[in-house]
């Protein structure tokens, strides 16, 4: 199930138009689709460990102009835009839930959330409909995705050839450990 998926990963990594694609899923992510960016940025810096920073940064800057356009939804458009991927995610209480732990918490909420499984859209679209300050928004979103894609890059990066061997003869095992992170940071949001 997970090598068809693998495979087309690492051939879209080595893909002339690969940074572009990072790019617009970095982007997505941060304001509307469910799969991280993660998914395309290790097998990137596996396939091009010689560009593993310039990758991390392009995820990371992609990913703050996505959850600029994100705070922009929670901001101008929750009625309508936000509420509908609100719903369409069954994240209702979460949205609830940041919107109080802002007025506590603010941008401490953002750089841990941001370095969590926990769909980063939330934060983003959150923080629009919290009319929380934009400049620190950016701020704080640019150090916590920038520390979670840097992180993985770095590590990549030094340790690239053993991890690649691990996932590739633990791709099952992988895909699922991925696979639960992923639906448990929606769970957690419904838990929360």
């Amino acid at each position: 199930m997970f090598d068809g998926l693998y495979r087309w990963a690492m051939r879209l990594a080595q893909h002339r138009h690969a940074l572009p694609w990072l790019g617009a899923i970095s982007f997505a992510e941060s304001s509307f689709f469910p799969i991280p960016p993660d998914v395309v940025l290790a097998p990137m810096v596996l396939a091009r460990r010689d560009q593993a920073f310039l990758i991390a940064t392009i995820c990371t800057v992609t990913s703050v102009a996505g959850g600029v356009f994100g705070w922009a939804i929670g901001y101008f458009l929750y009625d309508t835009l936000g509420v509908w991927l609100i719903e369409l995610y069954g994240l209702e209480g979460g949205a609830s839930a940041y919107q109080t732990w802002y007025a506590e918490w603010g941008a401490m909420l953002i750089l841990v959330k941001g370095l969590t499984p926990i769909p980063f859209k939330l934060v983003t679209i959150a923080s629009g409909l919290a009319k929380f300050d934009l400049a620190t928004f950016v701020a704080t979103a640019l150090i916590t995705r920038g520390m979670r894609f840097f992180l993985i890059a770095g590590l990549l990066w030094k340790f690239g050839p053993p991890i690649q061997a691990f996932i590739e003869r633990r791709l099952t095992l992988v895909g699922w450990l991925f696979l639960a992170g992923l639906v448990g940071g929606f769970a957690l949001l419904k838990w929360l």
